[in-house]
């Protein structure tokens, strides 16, 4: 017995297959450096044509170096986790500390009340003790039509909590369980309570989904709780007084499910808001909630999640606090970052949306190299951190303080008292939002929250269990996917841009290699610049008689060959590991040159009319739900455009260009036989036909499809006169 109170409540391993990576990474380092041999010796004469291109194209490389290297430090150390569960239980199972849980959402629209209450009710059913978990919801839509659907789930969840723990379910979402799971027909006592939790739970769901396509809460509805009285102050959603609502007080002794055991503590809170304050999106949600705990549970552990991140594992609080309670390591322990996954993924990824090297070899890596960087969704905090504390090495937690605070108030009296910290006055002349709390005045908030507390000397760690522990839904149309990465983007560059750089604001803070490995994020948005040089001027030099690169019987065409060749396979080696497929690679290099031209471009462009005072911040939200249509088209991999962006615009116009060049360039090469043009032009060929090839589904919506999903004639017209205007100033 106490052997095993020595041992640790988790371990680390080291990735297998290092050295063949390694090797990999020489090879390509020795073909690079050939590359740029080619390149100095080879660098066109004064006045002779092409020298500009030429230069440039050696720059853009330089570039790519630069980032290939930062990727290769990134998957140079990968490092993963596991935890030993039932030592914990073991050893704190009397004293586990309370863990406070923030779901937000911010437009009932966008984000269904439906699909927030699933969310709500997965990590209500944790396996954990009830009366230490606390859930709290920021609506920062200031919705009824969310408050109505929160009453409805604190009813519910008397019904499914016990269900979910007395048969141990997976996952505790009750619309993904019922729409997984198969009726259990063989198991008389479990197939009679599934049909009568089922049977609820879809009268709950038509009575939320009804109440929503009416879009107001009724009268009879509204006499069923005091919060609704609320609503009769509310002048609009972006002009409201706090709205403070503890539908379940877990102190509460009646506060209990049909079983007779005690409830979480659940809170519905819509923070003040004022035409005349800033709210700062996401991050002033966050902070009105960290304060609102505070009041109420003051729990050690925040846990936050996306109002479509639901529980996939009703063990990932126990698992978070194997590395938070760890004698040895754990007080240095900041925060858990959970990979982000996603269930609506198709077989071949259309839009490169699983992010799985993201999460199943960069983040580790990350982890090797000092500690993930916050993603934002799925990530337990030490509450001390977000409150700005910085890390001393001999500090230790005391847990058993923490799991023995109660609060004395009345509900009512604590609704009342905790208000005045979710108004807009509250951070007035304060460090919220700048030492406390999430930063404020970024597009990735979490990003920089992140690399903040790392900054002030404390761990986070990656944990990736065998059964994901969050699964929310990935955008369904290409607009979605690139509009979502234009805002990380901009967001990412300004932190790279500004005094919170890693290498300025983690200078003898975080470990060089923590800092280059944030930089593979941090750089998209210039990367923008060298990829479209890549996919325009090589293009245009063809049409215009101008070789680029070596002749194909030079022997330096061999290090161009070898480069292209060895990393392309590495990174096809990679998605298939990770459960990808070869279609999934190729949607994967598609959408590796749409979101660089577009999304990182306009990325870049934002930040720079924001610095020159021209736009403003805004926060897109991703729409979580799309029509049948839509989602059809998305399960059958159809590529959606069907409306009018500036990016599709761009794609369009680089697709016709290089079509055009491309076409132009066979044209030369096939009335030129014997001048061998094929020997000086055969890399600008082939870079042009494969840019070719990746733009087929977008040459299909230009003109093979007429359904709503094609570009619209305008972006039709537009891209072609671009596209022509290119080539024309090309060639005279």
């Amino acid at each position: 017995m106490a052997k095993d109170d020595n041992l640790p409540l988790f371990e680390t391993k080291l990735a297998k297959g290092r050295i063949l990576f390694q090797f990999y990474s020489l090879l390509i380092f020795v073909g690079t450096c050939f590359i740029f041999a080619y390149r100095l010796s080879h660098i066109p004469a004064k006045g002779e044509p092409g020298r500009w291109a030429w230069m440039g194209l050696f720059f853009s490389e330089l570039w790519f170096c630069f980032y290939w290297f930062a990727t290769t430090v990134v998957r140079w150390n990968p490092i993963y986790r596991n935890t030993f569960k039932d030592l914990l239980s073991h050893r704190y199972e009397k004293a586990l500390p309370g863990v406070d849980i923030f779901v937000c959402t911010a437009d009932p629209v966008i984000e269904p009340p439906v699909m927030v209450i699933n969310t709500v009710l997965s990590v209500m059913a944790y396996d954990y003790p009830p009366e230490k978990l606390s859930v709290y919801l920021s609506d920062d839509g200031g919705s009824d039509l969310t408050f109505y659907a929160m009453l409805e789930a604190s009813r519910f969840s008397k019904i499914w909590l016990p269900f979910c723990k007395k048969f141990k379910i997976e996952p505790r979402s009750p619309e993904a369980y019922f729409r997984t799971a198969v009726e259990p027909l063989g198991e008389p006592v479990l197939a009679k309570e599934w049909s009568t939790v089922k049977v609820l739970y879809e009268d709950m769901k038509k009575q939320v989904e009804n109440t929503t396509k009416l879009g107001q809460i009724s009268e009879e509805i509204s006499k069923e709780h005091k919060g609704f009285n609320e609503w009769i102050l509310v002048a609009s959603r972006h002009d409201h007084q706090t709205i403070l609502q503890i539908l379940i007080d877990g102190r509460d002794s009646e506060a209990v499910d049909i079983q007779g055991q005690p409830l979480p503590t659940l809170v519905y809170l819509a923070r003040e808001k004022r035409t005349q304050y800033h709210h700062h999106f996401k991050a002033g949600a966050m902070n009105a909630l960290i304060r609102v705990s505070s009041r109420i549970s003051n729990s050690p552990i925040i846990l936050n999640v996306d109002c479509d991140m639901y529980s996939n594992n009703s063990k990932s609080v126990r698992d978070a606090l194997c590395f938070f309670m760890d004698e040895e390591k754990g007080n240095e322990v900041g925060f858990i970052q959970f990979p982000q996954a996603f269930e609506n993924i198709t077989k071949n990824d259309v839009y490169s949306s699983s992010l799985n090297v993201i999460m199943e070899l960069e983040l580790p890596g990350f982890d090797g190299n000092g500690g993930p960087c916050y993603i934002g969704t799925g990530c337990f905090h030490r509450r001390e951190t977000l409150s700005g504390k910085k890390y001393k090495k001999n500090s230790k937690a005391d847990w058993k303080r923490w799991s023995n605070r109660s609060v004395e108030e009345s509900t009512s009296v604590l609704e009342e008292t905790s208000k005045i910290l979710a108004s807009c006055s509250y951070e007035e002349n304060t460090q919220w939002g700048k030492e406390i709390g999430l930063k404020y005045n970024c597009a990735v908030e979490d990003v920089l929250t992140g690399l903040t507390i790392q900054c002030r000397g404390w761990r986070s760690i990656y944990f990736n269990p065998e059964r994901k522990g969050f699964l929310g839904v990935a955008p369904t149309t290409l607009l979605q996917s690139l509009v979502q990465h234009k805002r990380w983007s901009e967001g990412d560059f300004y932190i790279f841009a500004s005094r919170n750089c890693p290498f300025v604001l983690g200078y003898k803070k975080i470990p060089l290699k923590l800092q280059l490995s944030y930089c593979i994020y941090l750089l998209w948005a210039p990367t923008s610049l060298t990829t479209l040089y890549y996919a325009t001027v090589p293009s245009l030099c063809l049409l215009r008689g101008i070789s680029l690169f070596p002749q194909i019987s030079d022997s330096w065409v061999l290090a161009f060959a070898f480069v292209i060749f060895l990393h392309r396979a590495y990174c096809l080696g990679e998605c298939i590991w990770f459960g990808g497929t070869f279609e999934g690679w190729w949607n994967d290099q598609r959408m590796w040159v749409y979101k660089r031209t577009t999304s990182y471009f306009f990325g870049l462009l934002d930040y720079i009319l924001k610095r020159l005072g021209f736009t403003k911040s805004a926060f897109v939200i991703t729409t979580k739900v799309a029509d049948d249509d839509v989602s059809q088209r998305y399960e059958q991999e159809v590529m959606e455009f069907g409306t009018s962006s500036p990016m599709f615009t761009i794609l369009a116009t680089l697709a016709l260009l290089n079509a055009f060049c491309f076409f132009g360039g066979l044209k030369k090469l096939i009335a030129d036989l014997e001048t061998l043009v094929w020997e000086r032009f055969a890399l600008q060929i082939l870079l042009c036909g494969l840019l070719v090839l990746i733009n087929l589904p977008v040459y299909q919506g230009l003109f093979f499809k007429k359904d709503v999903a094609s570009l619209p004639t305008s972006i039709s017209y537009q891209s072609t006169i671009f596209a022509l205007l290119l080539c024309a100033i090309a060639l005279y």
